[in-house]
């Protein structure tokens, strides 16, 4: 059964926004009496019957409500810095989703070649990914900020960064991990070597994703499978 979103669910009826509403009704032709699965993003299901078929307002009864333990096995958050290419960050940002992230924050770094993103653009394709796999976890997409500022908000457990230059690193699979982890991902070009001064005496730990020199959008594939996955 395909399953559709909608923010802040409750009581025993429930009105699709109209984007949804349209996609139902004339897209997949659903009408009253129809059932449904309907999630809110945080990890609730709603099953769900079809009493109005408005293209632009279908209301919902809700039947039955259960909760779905989110399968990620800790919090994950990764600050990424948007590639050049905006196909190929919202290819990280679908595919993330898909494998299972709680936060993803856009970061302006010194080499960082792309300075903004469209927010509404990219929660729309994590909406999409969350749907289209089957995930009742929505992760929440931070506006765009800086480095420096991020890092001083960070209040992760085990914070770490992924960078190329030769330095001294830990393999992400030797470390144990706390609750709550987030990674920094750096743009084409990389992190400056201030950058990465500047990040390391705010107690971040160097880490390796592997031998291969990897793209940005990349990278942060790679970090998030391991991180569920040790």
């Amino acid at each position: 059964m395909q399953l559709f979103y909608s923010e802040n669910i409750s009581g025993l009826t429930h009105a699709l926004p109209e984007q949804e509403s349209r996609h139902l009704i004339k897209v997949l032709r659903k009408s009253v009496g129809d059932k449904i699965q309907l999630t809110d993003g945080l990890g609730n299901l709603f099953h769900c019957k079809i009493t109005n078929d408005h293209p632009k307002k279908c209301i919902l009864e809700i039947i039955q409500k259960e909760k779905q333990t989110d399968i990620c096995k800790r919090s994950i958050h990764i600050a990424i810095a948007p590639t050049k290419n905006n196909d190929r960050f919202e290819w990280f940002i679908e595919k993330a989703t898909e494998i299972g992230v709680s936060s993803i924050t856009p970061i302006l770094c010194e080499h960082s070649e792309r300075k903004k993103i469209k927010h509404e653009r990219i929660l729309k394709v994590a909406i999409a990914a969350m749907k289209q796999s089957n995930r009742l976890h929505l992760p929440e997409i931070n506006s765009i900020t800086s480095l420096s500022e991020f890092i001083k908000q960070d209040s992760s457990q085990t914070k770490l960064i992924a960078h190329c230059l030769d330095h001294e690193k830990t393999e992400l699979y030797d470390l144990k991990l706390g609750n709550s982890i987030c990674i920094l991902i750096g743009p084409e070009g990389d992190f400056s070597e201030q950058e990465i001064t500047q990040v390391l005496k705010a107690n971040y730990l160097p880490v390796s994703l592997g031998s291969s020199r990897l793209r940005t959008e990349t990278a942060g594939i790679v970090a998030c499978v391991m991180m569920n996955n040790i």
